[in-house]
């Protein structure tokens, strides 16, 4: 097999090719539980370790009272979703054997402060995410439409945003 036949967008086509065969030969495979451990720091700081990764860091901006050493929760919420979406792009664009020149993602999302200011009651989250993809490739735009529409269809943080997820907070 040559080297362009097993990597495209510099993905392991046989990696994810020997998961999807794992995975259709036994379907408890695709059930995965993933983990962080959070550790507060003081003030607003804190940092997330996820598997044997460095720490991530999170504080929040001076105006808000933090120090500003890092991206804020909310922010990190969505640079998940913009890499989530990245993942879906370059798997499913390989998949369909389509060259990414370029892809890029901006995101943005509006939280109104009230209620974790503590001022009023009612939602507390984002209010709206708007996730603008910019793909360069030579592929033909209807091609391009599908990979687009695939991914939104697939993207488990996406869909995680989009859904009312069961969420169980345990105070001990």
């Amino acid at each position: 097999m040559t080297e362009t036949a097993t990597r495209l967008n510099d993905v392991d086509i046989a990696a994810v090719g020997q998961l999807v065969e794992a995975i259709r030969a036994d379907a408890t495979k695709a059930q995965t539980t993933w983990a962080a451990h959070v550790q507060w720091n003081g003030a607003f700081a804190s940092e997330a370790r996820v598997r044997t990764f460095s720490p991530l860091a999170s504080d929040e901006p001076a105006a808000l009272g933090g120090g500003d050493a890092a991206p804020n929760p909310v922010e990190q919420l969505l640079g998940a979703l913009g890499n989530c979406l990245a993942v879906g792009y370059a798997a499913n664009a390989t998949l369909a054997g389509i060259e990414l020149k370029d892809l890029r993602i901006d995101l943005k999302g509006d939280v109104d402060l009230h209620v974790f200011l503590g001022l009023s009651e009612g939602h507390a989250g984002f209010s709206s995410i708007t996730a603008k993809v910019t793909i360069e490739s030579d592929a033909p735009r209807e091609k391009l439409d599908e990979l687009h529409a695939k991914v939104k269809a697939s993207s488990p943080v996406g869909h995680t945003l989009a859904s009312a997820v069961p969420v169980e907070i345990i105070a001990s």
